[in-house]
């Protein structure tokens, strides 16, 4: 196993700065993933981790050692990438052998590693076939088979499920969870999809435009966002945001009156605000309850249905509220043959759901 440490990393291409002054501890053993939208610095990232792009600034250690000039092959890692990159007129067995035989290991040994990494990923069957006969999940387990037979004490993935469908990313992501537990590797993930992130990390690291906004389990970013960034990318549907400006504050509880007229109380530390502030609040659409299910008077709106979209298991209604101009999103149970598009539908915000930020999209009252 290895630790990541990176201390005041930033990468710049001429004047474009891309990476600012990252700091992160990836510990012994950890799977950490790092989420952000295309183009925020992630895979970038990943990339100077594993010595296939320089650092500008700052200091990378893999364990205890400085990393920032060692080469790719002596950093005892192990990379993943979004591209099978098999060689196609070898079999599964030859590819992921190759790298061993490259370094003069016996053939005892070669096929004693191949038929272990095999075995973890259940596809010792496959290893006499090319790949052209194999599935995309399978290909997939290939090039993963590829870094177990290292043995790495680091595992870098860059998006290494993004080609697969969505039944196969599901089994994929279950897969890599019991091969983390297994090999108890350090493993670093990138994918800009944060179900994926959700579901594999330990930790999650949120990034934006080259920066890193949030470090933390996935429930405590979820539950606990730092900001108006992570609270709206994490999360399907993204998290409710509604404008006002603060009327009244007082024994750790305010009032906001919301552009729309209605006013919203929270529970936030009177410290934290002032009368005349302006803020959001924000409710993610499970949290949020049809009037008619609870004798809470407090919070109430009327929202309007623009359309309902069928999950089978829930229904997300996306209705419109007086002066908001983005949809409203509400999760109800399946049956919702009561609602149709452009009917009233009273809902309830619990105070203890709401989230308030300040007009930098800083949360309040963490």
């Amino acid at each position: 196993m290895a630790e990541v440490r990176l201390q005041q990393i930033s990468k710049s291409y001429g004047n474009n700065q891309v990476l600012q002054d990252i700091d992160l501890h990836v510990r012994n053993g950890e799977f950490m993933v790092f989420v952000g939208p295309s183009g925020c610095g992630k895979s970038t990232l990943l990339r100077m981790i594993a010595g296939l792009e320089d650092i500008s600034t700052g200091e990378l250690y893999i364990g205890d050692a400085l990393a920032n000039d060692i080469p790719p092959a002596k950093r005892g890692l192990a990379m993943v990438f979004q591209s099978y990159a098999l060689y196609p007129h070898m079999t599964v067995y030859d590819n992921m052998a190759f790298s061993l035989s490259l370094s003069n290991m016996s053939k005892q040994d070669i096929d004693a590693a191949v038929q272990h990494a095999a075995g973890i990923l259940q596809m010792t069957h496959l290893l006499q076939r090319k790949p052209r006969d194999l599935s995309g999940g399978q290909r997939q387990r290939v090039a993963i088979g590829r870094a177990i037979v290292r043995k790495p004490g680091l595992f870098l993935f860059d998006e290494p499920l993004s080609n697969l469908d969505a039944s196969l990313r599901v089994q994929m992501r279950i897969e890599l969870s019991k091969l983390h537990r297994e090999l108890a590797a350090t493993m670093i993930y990138v994918t800009h999809d944060q179900v994926e992130a959700m579901t594999l990390g330990q930790r999650i690291a949120v990034f934006n435009g080259g920066k890193i906004e949030q470090i933390g389990a996935p429930l405590e970013l979820y539950d606990r966002p730092a900001n108006r960034f992570v609270a709206g990318f994490l999360g399907s549907p993204k998290m409710n945001f509604l404008q006002g400006k603060v009327s009244r504050c007082a024994d750790n509880q305010a009032t906001v009156s919301l552009v729309g007229g209605a006013q919203l109380e929270v529970n936030i530390p009177s410290s934290a605000l002032t009368e005349g502030q302006e803020v959001s609040i924000g409710i993610r659409a499970e949290h949020v309850v049809p009037a008619a299910q609870t004798p809470d008077r407090n919070n109430q709106l009327t929202a309007c249905i623009s359309f309902i979209e069928h999950l089978g298991d829930a229904a997300i209604v996306y209705a419109t509220l007086p002066g908001e101009e983005n949809l409203f999103a509400i999760k109800l149970p399946a049956d919702t043959s009561d609602l149709f598009p452009g009917a009233d539908l009273r809902i309830q915000l619990p105070v203890g759901r709401c989230h308030v930020f300040d007009a930098n999209g800083v949360a309040l009252g963490r």
